[in-house]
């Protein structure tokens, strides 16, 4: 069975200068042992707020390293030096915007300011983005909101096939018809 490459990265001046410790990565990756069943492998990268940084990474990731789903944290808001999602958008063919949707909405029912968050997703060759916020708790609360659909989504890309523990998370794939 070949090992699913999940890219993982993290948007943060401070944190890639080694002046903040990266807490939104680890969180990220504590969450797919978690749920996944799968063997997979995390990509990790801590990069700088820079939007051409963003992209190079994000290309690389789905280009070079293969990686099926990329998952990124922090850059989402709306300060100056937020452009994940920019990024996001410069590099993908198709825009998903339901999972930033969703994720909004998931987040609302634990802060009023998840309405500031820009988070999105898209898709780039058979690579999935996500943007997920950049708070540690926010991540598996957003995770656990759209994850049910990112195998399917992956499937439907043709990217390798994900499963998931399902007391961990329930995976939505439609029923095959006889």
């Amino acid at each position: 069975m070949k090992v699913i490459n999940i890219g993982v990265v993290t948007v943060s001046d401070r944190a890639s200068r080694g002046e903040y410790e990266d807490l939104g990565g680890p969180a990220m990756v504590a969450w797919f042992e978690r749920v996944l069943s799968s063997k997979w492998h995390a990509v990790k990268r801590v990069i700088p707020d820079d939007q051409a940084g963003i992209e190079a990474t994000l290309k690389e990731l789905a280009d070079v390293e293969g990686c099926c789903l990329i998952v990124t944290t922090g850059g989402t808001g709306p300060a100056v030096r937020d452009v994940t999602p920019e990024a996001t958008e410069a590099v993908c063919e198709k825009m998903m915007p339901g999972f930033g949707e969703l994720m909004r909405q998931a987040s609302l029912k634990f802060v009023p300011t998840a309405i500031l968050s820009r988070q999105t997703a898209g898709i780039r060759g058979q690579s999935l983005i996500v943007n997920l916020p950049g708070k540690p708790s926010a991540i598996g609360d957003c995770l656990n909101a759209v994850f049910p659909a990112i195998p399917y989504c992956i499937d439907l890309i043709n990217g390798p096939y994900i499963e998931a523990n399902a007391a961990q998370c329930a995976v939505f794939r439609p029923k095959a018809k006889i």
